[in-house]
């Protein structure tokens, strides 16, 4: 398999334009995993942003609580690392902050119930 991704990103190295080289062959370029792993990550941001039209009562906290912490603790492992990888740390920062978002949401909806059932009471 990865003679055949070799193979494949010489051809397309080919039609690259020359001002996008520096980009192409960059450590953490689209020629690596460190390129491609946080533009597939993309799509937790992507799903955490649908998720604000989602009821609050229907938000997970466990799994919200899970990845707001692993977005914030990638972004910083992400600058640690080396290549220093920008890109998987933006990305990782929008998990983060996408599901914060949401544990807020979660966390007032739960307040709301126990401010609505000590009324009741």
């Amino acid at each position: 398999m990865s003679s055949i991704y070799r193979k494949s990103m010489l051809m397309v190295e080919k039609v690259v334009p020359k001002k996008f080289l520096p980009f192409w062959n960059h450590p953490a370029g689209p020629k690596t995993v460190f390129f491609w792993a946080p533009t597939v990550k993309g799509g937790l941001v992507i799903a955490g942003i649908s998720d604000l039209a989602r009821p609050a009562d229907k938000l997970s906290m466990p799994q919200t609580i899970s990845l707001a912490s692993s977005g914030f603790i990638w972004s910083r492992n992400s600058l640690v690392i080396i290549p220093k990888n920008y890109y998987l740390f933006c990305v990782n920062l929008f998990v983060g902050t996408t599901q914060l978002y949401q544990l807020v949401r979660a966390f007032r909806y739960q307040q709301s119930l126990k401010d609505g059932d000590s009324k009741a009471t």
